[in-house]
């Protein structure tokens, strides 16, 4: 059983999540939190594999609550739940180690899938608020100069071979695999072996942390 906790200060919202991870067999609601300063205590108590965490709350908001969590040794895997494709708050916890997160209106279906494979390691985000925060992380707000180059995010890009440098690139210009696929003339399965490699040495989870450190260095 995959065991998931419920972070949301909305009754109804967690209420319309409980009901719709009850049609899935493998999936089991351990606890609800009503705000992000719950969390490591129902954690403690509870041993989840998986945590659903709004991002907005009033007292211990989301991104706190995921730094938190992600800073201890053994932590479950965090899937943030928002409204807003364009919310900053996402980026700034998927930085703090989330991995991935859902639109609130996201299919019953398609977030059971996101819980299984969240669970299982796999980064998971919506397709379409992916795009929206990887054109917002590398193009910024209008009027907005590029900040310098960083050279730790220059040194972390320098520990990947040639193709992955081109692919991370590519990510970090708003790049899909389809695209990635047809502009360096590889396929689409080669693509997604670069993208899981680039993961795995940078020890990052998405490809959202990818299109950051790719800003960061100026390259994108």
């Amino acid at each position: 059983m995959i065991r998931v906790l419920l972070v949301d200060d909305d009754a109804l919202v967690r209420a319309g999540l409980r009901m719709m991870l009850a049609a899935a067999d493998d999936i089991e609601v351990v606890a609800e939190a009503a705000d992000g300063s719950e969390v490591e205590t129902l954690v403690d108590r509870h041993a989840p594999d998986l945590v659903l965490m709004d991002i907005r709350m009033p007292a211990v908001d989301g991104l706190e609550a995921t730094r938190r969590l992600r800073a201890r040794t053994g932590a479950p895997e965090i899937v943030v739940l928002t409204t807003f494709t364009t919310d900053g708050y996402v980026l700034r916890a998927l930085q703090a180690g989330a991995a991935g997160f859902l639109l609130k209106h996201t299919h019953p279906d398609r977030i059971i899938d996101a819980v299984r494979r969240a669970a299982s390691g796999e980064p998971v985000m919506s397709p379409e608020a992916l795009r929206q925060l990887i054109g917002t992380v590398t193009t910024g707000p209008p009027d907005t100069p590029a900040p310098a180059p960083d050279s730790e995010a220059r040194r972390l890009l320098g520990l990947l071979g040639e193709r992955e440098l081109e692919v991370a690139v590519a990510i970090g210009q708003g790049r899909t695999n389809a695209q990635i696929s047809s502009e360096l003339y590889m396929s689409i399965p080669t693509v997604k072996s670069h993208v899981s490699h680039i993961l795995a040495k940078l020890d990052l989870n998405n490809r959202v942390q990818i299109a950051l450190l790719v800003y960061r260095s100026g390259r994108a």
